[in-house]
């Protein structure tokens, strides 16, 4: 799993086969390449942005829509990877560059998993950010955490 830095420790493991689905969406988030089998056929995706919100029902068209959005590799930072009985809950923090500058989002994932694939996905989304709103963000807001 790629991180700048480590996930808050939760005291709680992840099963092998969750932790290595975690590991395989992150890698996803980064490269827009979903590894076969990561997600089901029949894949229940829900992505929520601030004004909008999408939904499928492939793994395929998952895909497609992750690629519409974030056609360039990102940087993902984990902050928290948690397990569920049904799977995992993932923080993340994005980076990637768009248009010549570098963009940022704050993304929160619930994944439930079955028979070794991730069969329910939903994505919650700060929205993208671009260089000057993350830097009036850093001017007008001290975060304790990042």
């Amino acid at each position: 799993m790629s991180t700048s830095t480590p996930a808050r420790p939760t005291g709680h493991p992840l099963p092998a086969d969750v932790q290595r689905l975690a590991d395989e969406f992150v890698s996803f988030l980064e490269t827009g390449t979903a590894p076969e089998g990561m997600f089901a056929p029949d894949l229940f995706f829900d992505f929520t942005m601030p004004l909008w919100r999408l939904q499928t029902v492939t793994g395929p068209d998952a895909v497609a829509i992750r690629q519409g959005g974030h056609p360039e590799p990102s940087r993902i930072v984990v902050r928290r990877l948690d397990p569920l009985p049904s799977g995992f809950l993932l923080e993340v923090e994005e980076f990637w560059d768009h248009g010549g500058q570098q963009w940022y989002c704050r993304e929160l994932m619930r994944a439930d998993v079955d028979a070794g694939s991730i069969v329910d996905l939903s994505v919650y989304c700060t929205g993208d950010w671009d260089a000057a709103r993350v830097a009036e963000h850093a001017r007008m807001v001290h975060l304790p955490r990042p």
